[in-house]
């Protein structure tokens, strides 16, 4: 691994670059993602979890920190970099069928290129400050792919607030470098061996949860549905909201007791109140979208109990399904003729049989069936949870969760598969350019679970259960399966208008925005109007100048105007006068 690593990624990245940069036709970058790929499944065959390989250049920049280009390939690394090339080699072939009518397709496959070497940029950095290049790499480029269609206001407004909440976030990773930079190091190997102050910290958190969507600043994933679908897949399969949970298990080891506890804290309440507002949306990407923040929050509590490398199991599954459920949604709305309602479609499974067999497989995997690949993380995540002392209001909450994610993957299936057809449009035949795209990604989304287990090079602890506890996701799964259909019946009742309003709003969206902002508006609308208007400039102009006046009046003159005065005491005078005179 110490030459043919190092080796293979320098290629990878060459091959990237000169693909997004000369290749002008679409098959032949998929065709080379599709060798990339299989080139970069050789370091893995060597891979043990002590294996680490560093590739440094030069210093470019010579201050009190040299600054160099250095590669690190660990566990981690090389996991990873196979998973993105999948998904992208799968999405940018989906592409060409999806957006065949664009006039500039070649430009969005090679913006999704320069989005995956964004990505591996991250993960294979060996310093805060290459990091930080790929980490606004993929900031920008989310920012010019949610706004691809510039003449929708949608879609320009969601591109500028997924970059104006991914911005709070990187202020976060700007102290923390800053302070790395002035107090300690920003090479990993030196910093994770060192104990950090509360300010990187929070900084690093600040950052995961800004790029990850984490609660309350969460609502722009939703809205980054604007962009087209392929966005959608590879913004929350395999790049940009994974970005910030890597982060984190990357430089999870100088990551105190109270760091943790705040991530487990904001993971749990994220996980919860993501699923409860995917259980109330009618459009199809905002649900998958939701689901996506929800599991993000499950690798964030997995974070915050010390079990990164369970959130970088999860991270893997999820990415594989998630993909699927985008590209399938895809096929949906591209075969209805933009429909993204799900109340407005229904019985596509006779029209879009394939289709309909993967995003089941998909949602199945979603909620954690037995076999399946969501199964073997989601499972163990909340196994390692319930044998933990320090979470049960963690374990209660995502529980809940997967109860939820049971019941939103269960709206899903039901109202587009089942049932008689709603939508007004007749759905066309999906044809078989999608279907080994499609197919591909079905494949990983059973099988991949099976075989990390299966090539996992250490034993993992038998850790002895009640049943109950042993069972308690799979119960917890087939509950939300059987209230389904309840809840769905449940949420257009009267009784729960306000609650369902509530949540509908992308999860607390109104509280912590517009209400904060419409209070603000107020406050200062008062402030302008009442303080300065009616108190201030009343009593340096008008008033001003008469309390002035009078002031000067009185100082240089006996005459106070006191008219009713003066004339009662002249009648006075003269009726004495009068009187006193013979």
């Amino acid at each position: 691994m110490n030459l043919i690593a190092p080796t293979i990624t320098m290629t990878i990245f060459i091959s990237l670059f000169l693909s997004a940069t000369f290749s002008t036709k679409n098959s032949a970058i998929k065709n080379n993602l599709l060798v990339m790929f299989l080139v970069s499944l050789i370091p893995l065959i060597s891979l043990k979890d002590t294996d680490t390989t560093t590739l440094s250049l030069q210093p470019f920049i010579t201050t009190t920190e040299n600054i160099h280009i250095s590669i690190t390939l660990d566990s981690l690394s090389v996991t990873f970099a196979p998973i993105a090339l999948f998904i992208t080699w799968s999405i940018i072939e989906f592409s060409t069928w999806y957006m065949s009518a664009d006039p500039k397709t070649n430009k969005f496959v090679k913006f999704l290129l320069i989005f995956l070497i964004s990505m591996l940029t991250i993960t294979t950095a060996n310093n805060m400050y290459q990091l930080f290049i790929g980490w606004e790499g993929v900031g920008i480029m989310s920012f010019l792919l949610i706004g691809w269609w510039s003449a929708r206001p949608d879609a320009n407004t969601a591109a500028m607030q997924a970059i104006i909440y991914n911005r709070i976030g990187d202020i976060g990773l700007i102290i923390t470098t800053v302070w790395l930079l002035s107090l300690s190091s920003i090479n990993f190997q030196e910093l994770l061996q060192q104990k950090m102050s509360a300010l990187p910290m929070i900084g690093l958190i600040a950052a995961a949860m800004g790029k990850s969507a984490q609660f309350f600043l969460h609502p722009w994933l939703p809205s980054a549905m604007e962009g087209p679908t392929p966005v959608s897949a590879l913004l929350h399969s395999s790049t940009m909201v994974v970005a910030g949970i890597f982060l984190l298990i990357r430089l999870h080891p100088i990551l105190d007791n109270k760091a943790m506890t705040i991530c487990l804290i904001i993971g749990a309440t994220t996980t919860m109140f993501a699923a409860t507002s995917a259980t109330t949306q009618h459009d199809i990407k905002k649900i998958v979208a939701l689901s996506t923040t929800s599991q993000l929050g499950l690798m964030m509590t997995m974070v915050g109990l010390d079990h990164p490398t369970l959130a970088f199991l999860h991270m893997m599954t999820h990415s594989f399904f998630k993909a699927l459920l985008f590209l399938c949604s895809g096929t949906f709305i591209h075969s209805l003729n933009n429909e993204q309602d799900i109340r407005m479609m229904g019985g596509l499974h006779t029209t879009l049989p394939l289709s309909s067999t993967f995003i089941t497989i998909a949602s199945l995997s979603l909620m954690g069936t037995p076999f399946l690949s969501g199964f073997y993380s989601k499972d163990t995540i909340l196994e390692t949870m319930s044998n933990s002392h320090t979470n049960s209001w963690a374990l209660l909450t995502t529980l809940a969760a997967t109860l939820l994610s049971s019941i939103y993957s269960m709206r899903i299936i039901t109202f587009t598969l089942t049932h008689y057809p709603r939508t007004k449009h007749w759905a066309h035949q999906e044809t078989k350019t999608v279907v080994p795209t499609l197919l591909r990604l079905t494949s990983a989304s059973i099988f991949t679970g099976a075989l990390t287990k299966l090539s996992a090079m250490q034993t993992t602890t038998t850790v002895t259960m009640p049943t109950t506890i042993k069972l308690a996701a799979l119960l917890i799964t087939l509950l939300g399966i059987t209230l389904s259909m309840d809840f769905i019946n449940l949420i257009t009742t009267p009784k729960t208008k306000t609650l369902k309003v509530f949540f509908n709003q992308l999860a607390f969206y109104n509280t912590p925005h517009r209400s904060a902002m419409m209070k603000m508006l107020k406050l200062s609308k008062k402030t302008s109007t009442e303080l300065i208007d009616l108190w201030t400039l009343e009593n340096l102009g008008p008033k001003s100048i008469t309390h002035t006046t009078i002031t000067t009046v009185v100082t240089t003159t006996q005459q106070k105007s006191l008219i009713k005065n003066y004339l009662t005491t002249f009648t006075m005078s003269i009726l004495i006068l009068l009187t006193l005179t013979p």
